[in-house]
């Protein structure tokens, strides 16, 4: 818009700098992005895409809400392949929680029920592997309408970024991926202009009692986490891998025997109902053996029995997909996930004969890793993990 020098247009200036400087919610966000390509150090690709979501959104608290600032919750951001809270994400929202809190037109909240009920935005990231670098994605959504209205991207160096698992999802004996895990990271990915996952955005007041619950497992404070894992079980939207899991962790942790292996049943029989169940069997190197250290696999034995149980109710078919790290030659990789996954196989048709009928093995190496540090440890656990892929019965 060109100025003008005519007395009388400044009333109609002086509105027009105060209104919007579009109409629809989509048209103010569906500008043009400019991505990077260039991989940058960690902290400056996070300020990037921060700072990039904020410019887009500059105007729209002033707009939606006839405030001068707009109130926003922070999700806290996940890792895109695994959905593991890691050290990475934490340092993610810290620095995204200190850019906000310097934008003048945002406020932020804490991720609570009662922030939900009040705040005008969500913001949402996840940080997935690409080929040598990370890219990080930023998105935030109007909690009322649904719809995304900014949406960035950056990519970081590799160097410097810490994937190392909080202590719930380091425990965690199953991947922290279903669907409401897998709409999260589809909505930080959704362009402006466009609906949030809806099956994410319906659980997102549950999802700050299963974030505070992680929180007091992540301290150690096992019974009260099992507290809230149970009222969360039975309550709307706690059906869910995450609070499953978090009930079956908290009674390993305070000795519960009986009820760790209902909770893992339960875990496992959401899973088969999901057609995909996906646990980390840590294996020593090279081998088909199981890890040494029984400290970590002396759960195992419960852990097969069950899905064996839960498979043979639901008269359920499954390929058992063996995966490895990416440590050694792809063609050795190959044969050893296939011979993990067959070693996976006989166990369970030991519990249960008719599931030798039932069941199939692959070998995927590890074509499909999650991680892929190759470090054979906690921080590429996932990738040394069996999916159970739930397929249909031959006639």
């Amino acid at each position: 818009m060109q100025m003008k020098s005519h007395a009388f247009v400044a009333p109609l200036l002086s509105s027009l700098l105060l209104a919007p400087a579009c109409f629809t919610l989509a048209g103010c966000g569906t500008r043009p992005v400019a991505v990077s390509e260039e991989a940058l150090p960690y902290d400056r690709a996070i300020a990037a895409a921060a700072d990039e979501l904020f410019e887009q959104t500059r105007t729209l608290p002033r707009r939606l809400a006839g405030q001068d600032r707009g109130t926003v919750v922070l999700d806290p951001t996940i890792a895109a392949d695994s959905g593991q809270q890691t050290v990475a994400t934490q340092q993610m929202d810290r620095a995204i929680g200190e850019r906000l809190q310097q934008q003048r037109q945002f406020e932020l909240l804490p991720f609570q029920a009662s922030s939900i009920s009040t705040a005008q935005y969500l913001l949402v990231g996840s940080l997935a592997r690409a080929r040598t670098a990370y890219r990080l994605n930023l998105a935030l959504v109007e909690i009322r309408s649904g719809e995304v209205i900014g949406q960035s991207s950056a990519l970081a160096h590799q160097d410097g970024i810490d994937m190392k698992p909080m202590n719930y999802y380091r425990d965690s004996p199953v991947l922290m991926k279903d669907e409401t895990v897998d709409g999260y990271v589809r909505t930080s990915t959704t362009p402006a202009g466009h609906a949030a996952d809806p099956t994410y955005l319906g659980r997102i007041a549950a999802a700050t009692t299963v974030h505070e619950a992680a929180a007091l497992y992540n301290a150690g404070r096992y019974r009260e986490a099992l507290a809230e894992y149970r009222k969360l079980s039975a309550a709307p939207g706690g059906n869910q891998l995450r609070v499953l899991n978090g009930v079956y962790l908290s009674s390993v942790k305070l000795g519960r025997v009986a009820e760790a292996e209902e909770a893992f049943g339960r875990l496992v029989a959401y899973g088969l109902t999901q057609k995909n169940l996906s646990v980390k069997f840590l294996f020593n190197p090279g081998s088909t053996e199981f890890w040494s250290d029984h400290r970590l696999t002396s759960a195992y034995g419960m852990w097969l029995r069950q899905i064996a149980r839960q498979a043979g109710s639901a008269k359920t078919c499954m390929d058992i997909v063996g995966h490895s790290s990416k440590t050694g030659p792809e063609a050795v990789n190959d044969s050893l996930s296939a011979r993990r996954a067959s070693f996976i196989r006989q166990k369970l048709s030991a519990e249960l004969p008719e599931l030798a009928g039932r069941t199939r093995t692959v070998g995927m190496g590890s074509r499909h890793n999650l991680v892929g540090s190759g470090t054979d440890d906690v921080v590429d656990a996932p990738d040394r993990r069996v999916d159970f892929s739930i397929v249909d019965c031959a006639a």
